[in-house]
């Protein structure tokens, strides 16, 4: 794979994952009600997802959902309740002062995050776009492969710590309970709002 071949790769990649969707929405509300070590898992199961995602892309499997539109239209169905409830669990999460090193937390959970990638349309045409428009054919294809591999950690890593960033930033100002209930109501509607954003693509 040539160098300008991989730069494009990476700014594909890092647009898509930079831009405010759900994981980024769900990455800073957890780190600003929880602290950064506690998002972290989120953070990892999203990315795990990520993988899992680009390697069905790259061998077949979501090629079913070009194959049968009603498949893409059910994971639009399946995947904006899931993210309702998730602004819902968001939005109305109980106060409690920010302890980083508190041994329990009610945070979402790193499989969850996963479990969203599955659900998200963007992720899976992050993974199509990226497996369509990038992977090389013939016997460079699984070389391309684990190059688009170590690309989406890279910057599925570097996007998730510059959200996971501007969270801790936000939970400094989360230290009364009506700020907390704010920040969170908001968070919700944001992250409900990304439900549009599935139906526009």
């Amino acid at each position: 794979m040539s160098l300008g071949l991989v730069f494009s790769l990476f700014t594909f990649l890092f647009i898509a994952a930079i831009t405010p969707g759900p994981n980024n929405m769900l990455l800073t509300s957890s780190t600003a009600n929880y602290g950064f070590r506690r998002s972290v898992p989120l953070l990892l199961g999203i990315m795990l997802g990520m993988q899992s995602i680009l390697y069905l892309s790259a061998f077949g499997v979501a090629a079913l959902l070009l194959l049968y539109p009603a498949l893409h239209i059910g994971m639009k169905i399946v995947g904006s309740i899931y993210l309702l409830w998730l602004a819902w669990k968001t939005a109305t999460a109980s106060y409690s002062p920010l302890k980083t090193e508190s041994t329990v937390a009610k945070n979402i959970k790193w499989y969850q995050g996963g479990l969203l990638q599955f659900l998200n349309p963007k992720a899976w045409m992050m993974g199509l776009g990226a497996v369509g428009s990038y992977s090389l054919p013939g016997e460079l294809f699984t070389q391309s492969i684990i190059i688009m591999s170590i690309a989406v950690v890279m910057v599925n890593l570097v996007a998730g710590v510059i959200w996971m960033a501007g969270g801790v930033f936000i939970g400094h100002f989360l230290r009364s309970r009506r700020a907390w209930f704010i920040f969170n109501i908001v968070m919700g509607l944001l992250t409900a709002a990304c439900v549009l954003l599935i139906w526009l693509e």
